[in-house]
């Protein structure tokens, strides 16, 4: 159980370096054909913006790899915990303000991973 506990933290933890590398570096490139709905007119002038946002997933991302490496399982868990419930506030802030299909793509990961990560807490 705890293996699948990091495979997901980790998938969850993959999921946001992909954020940070399509919002600090392909912004203008591949974020055009994977944001469709955005006007394509705002992707140059929202560029720092969106450089800023990956930053932040960045963030995640290095939180959640570090809940896999901390050897303490206690600790482990509770780290992970922590990055993942700010993943799922992320993903129903996103929902709520851009799009539901950002609480699909990030949020039911990390709740997935929660769910895993509490079954083990209280075993």
């Amino acid at each position: 159980m705890m293996y699948l506990a990091k495979i997901l933290t980790f998938f969850v933890a993959l999921l946001h370096l992909y954020f940070l590398w399509l919002e600090m570096f392909a912004w203008t490139t591949k974020a055009r054909k994977v944001f469709k709905n955005f006007p394509q007119d705002l992707f140059e002038p929202t560029k720092n913006m969106a450089a800023n946002q990956g930053l932040y997933n960045g963030f995640l991302a290095a939180g959640l790899m570090w809940s896999i490496l901390i050897t303490d399982s206690l600790w482990s868990i509770y780290i992970a915990l922590f990055f993942l419930s700010c993943v799922v506030v992320a993903g129903l802030y996103g929902a709520y303000s851009v799009s539901k299909k950002i609480f699909f793509v990030q949020g039911v990961p990390a709740l997935l991973a929660i769910f895993i990560w509490l079954i083990l807490l209280w075993s």
